[in-house]
């Protein structure tokens, strides 16, 4: 099998020398060539005939946005990794890279000149990115009907609460899915993104700045949530909830262990709402990895609803797809179905 043909974009002769290390470290992946700024990557572009392309933020002469835009143009598919500093300005320029086609990001290591945790670093967070990325574009997996969930299915009470998970493609798809939604939920959505501290609260103020019926804010410990709004976890905490005296839910921040290497996981959100004395909607969507299975398990125990994003439309369909191929899922939906299905399962009894 030939190797996957990678470039790498940075104008910091340091991060060019630690990303390349990184990458070859997985012996299926070669880096076909640098670049120092994105007019030096787009001339080489049809040289290299890169598999993915890793691009930073932040350059002279041309920036990563704007050289992601340009370079969309003539490759719409072609995966791309942003890279960006841990700030405000850095997490800003993200989300507007996510919106204009990348394909997914990660934070630069916070010290290159300790070189091998860099390295590590990098080769954790950055080889799973590439492998999935590439897989899914270039050799991506059969068509999956949902498999027959065992037993017979329950009526359902009205749903409650919808619970919602994602990570890569995640943004966009929420951007998408609040856009999507013809009226406000009875009911209030909680929501992880696996996303860093900072880069969260940004993305809470985008989907709050839509024209659509749901408002969301970044989510606080001890938050009293409310029906027809959005709470999203804050990035290095988990979101769990509980219900008050009042029959209100009732957000709690955890700094707890990592699970499934997130935090905030799917799976602390999922659990603990499916404890409550309350009917759970879960709705797994676009990420990559397992993150929600568990806890669409807890869903279905606690006689819970779970829907999951079809693959055609999910960046990749890891999370997702984990949960359909387990047989966990009421029903699997392209992304534009899932407001409206939302709606109609808030809004009545379903079977």
């Amino acid at each position: 099998m030939p190797k996957l043909r990678a470039l790498v974009v940075d104008d910091a002769v340091v991060m060019r020398r630690l990303l390349t290390e990184a990458l070859q470290r997985d012996p299926m992946i070669e880096v076909a060539g640098t670049a120092a700024n994105g007019r030096i990557a787009l001339q080489k572009l049809t040289q290299i005939n890169p598999d993915i392309i890793t691009l930073d933020v932040e350059m002279p002469e041309m920036d990563g946005l704007a050289t992601l835009r340009e370079l969309r143009k003539t490759f719409p598919r072609l995966p791309v990794i942003m890279f960006s500093t841990l700030t405000q300005r850095g997490a800003s320029a993200t989300l507007d890279a996510l919106a204009a086609g990348a394909s997914d990001y990660l934070t630069k290591p916070t010290d290159v000149s300790a070189v091998e945790s860099a390295i590590s670093q990098l080769e954790r967070e950055l080889l799973p990115k590439v492998r999935a990325l590439c897989s899914q574009i270039y050799s991506p997996p059969p068509a999956v009907s949902l498999p027959p969930r065992s037993g017979p299915r329950r009526a359902s009470a009205p749903v409650d609460l919808v619970c919602i998970g994602t990570s890569t493609g995640g943004p966009n798809a929420l951007v998408d899915l609040f856009n999507s939604f013809p009226a406000a939920p009875p009911v209030p959505l909680a929501i992880v993104q696996h996303m860093p501290p900072m880069f969260t609260g940004m993305l809470a103020e985008r989907l709050n700045a839509l024209p659509g019926p749901v408002r969301c804010k970044e989510v606080a410990d001890g938050d009293l949530l409310e029906p027809g709004r959005a709470y999203l976890a804050p990035g290095g905490w988990h979101l769990a909830l509980q219900r008050t005296t009042a029959g209100r839910f009732c957000a709690r921040l955890l700094d707890s262990p990592a699970e499934n290497s997130c935090r905030p996981a799917v799976d602390v959100l999922f659990r603990t709402a499916a404890n409550l004395p309350a009917a759970v909607l879960g709705v797994v969507m676009t990420g990559m990895g397992q993150d929600g299975l568990r806890g669409c398990e807890h869903v279905l125990e606690h006689d819970g609803q779970v829907l999951v994003q079809d693959q055609a439309t999910s960046v990749i369909w890891g999370m997702p797809g984990a949960v359909a191929q387990a047989g966990l899922a009421h029903a699997m939906l392209p992304l534009p179905e899932l407001a409206p299905e939302i709606i109609r399962r808030t809004r009545r009894r379903t079977l």
